[in-house]
């Protein structure tokens, strides 16, 4: 059986990182997915700003389970190797953080292009990124992001496949429902080779972000597979996504609808985490 281990974008409960570390401690959350500290994204953290928050963080025995970046998360068109060079300075600040997994993407396409016209040129990319991170023994995990190259199953798995494992990959339901794909059969596709969960659920009608498990993305059924056929740690990384959040604008193309009404981001914090816990409760996890 797995063993489940919970993580967050504390980032959706404060911008403050102090903050982050209370509500985190609050959720009884021992891991954070680090994307926005005190107003700035991850990508333009320092060398003296991972070392404050590594301490910060040490103090208050919460560790890393990935640095959420937003790398890949440009245009397929966009320049390239100034975005490549950021990602060197990040993968020093994991390093620092003692972290070992970055979060990025493969690049958005153009709309209504055929995303086959496109692929060798994400391969080169994704490529180039990949020997960047593994020389510093950091790995790329992949999440599977509406509008982007591997924004379905089958292209994730072609991912995975092409770089013979190489490349992690991060399994987020919401997503998938968002973009028209059958969560439960993204699963069965992609079973063997994920790395770890965004804890994110929605609705097929309108995709509209809600709890996990209230939403069309058959989290608990997936869940309960996950534990009955895994037997290592599985993290699963809390996305609430149910409240506007400082920060939100930075995520380039995505749009907050959510069909649940909290006062503030702290209260949705909670929830979206107490909603994740439920499951893993019913499920025996």
């Amino acid at each position: 059986m797995a063993k489940f281990i919970m993580s967050a974008f504390a980032d959706e409960a404060s911008s403050n990182l102090d903050e982050q570390i209370t509500e985190l401690k609050k959720a009884n959350v021992s891991m954070i997915e680090l994307r926005g500290v005190d107003g700035v994204n991850c990508a333009d953290l320092t060398i003296e700003d991972a070392k404050r928050i590594k301490q910060k963080l040490d103090a208050n025995n919460i560790r890393l389970s990935a640095l959420g970046s937003p790398y890949g998360k440009i245009g397929i068109e966009d320049p390239f190797e100034e975005h490549l060079e950021k990602l060197k300075k990040s993968i020093e600040v994991c390093k620092i953080l003692e972290c070992n997994k970055i979060r990025m993407f493969s690049f958005y396409l153009p709309k209504d292009c055929n995303p086959v016209d496109y692929r060798d040129k994400v391969l080169m990319r994704l490529e180039k990124m990949l020997d960047v991170a593994e020389r510093e023994g950091i790995k790329l995990c992949h999440e599977n992001e509406k509008g982007i190259y591997g924004d379905t199953a089958v292209r994730c798995r072609e991912l995975y496949d092409y770089f013979g494992g190489r490349l992690g990959i991060i399994f987020d339901p919401a997503n998938y429902i968002q973009c028209d794909v059958d969560s439960k059969e993204a699963y069965a596709l992609q079973k063997d080779t994920i790395t770890y969960f965004h804890m994110k659920d929605a609705l097929k009608q309108d995709g509209s972000v809600v709890s996990v498990g209230n939403g069309d993305g058959s989290v608990p059924e997936i869940l309960e597979d996950v534990f009955k056929s895994r037997n290592d740690e599985v993290i699963l990384t809390v996305e609430p996504h149910l409240h506007v959040f400082n920060g939100l604008t930075d995520l380039q193309s995505e749009e907050l609808q959510h069909k649940e009404s909290y006062p503030d981001s702290k209260t949705a914090f909670s929830a979206a985490c107490n909603a994740v816990k439920h499951v893993i409760d019913f499920i025996g996890g």
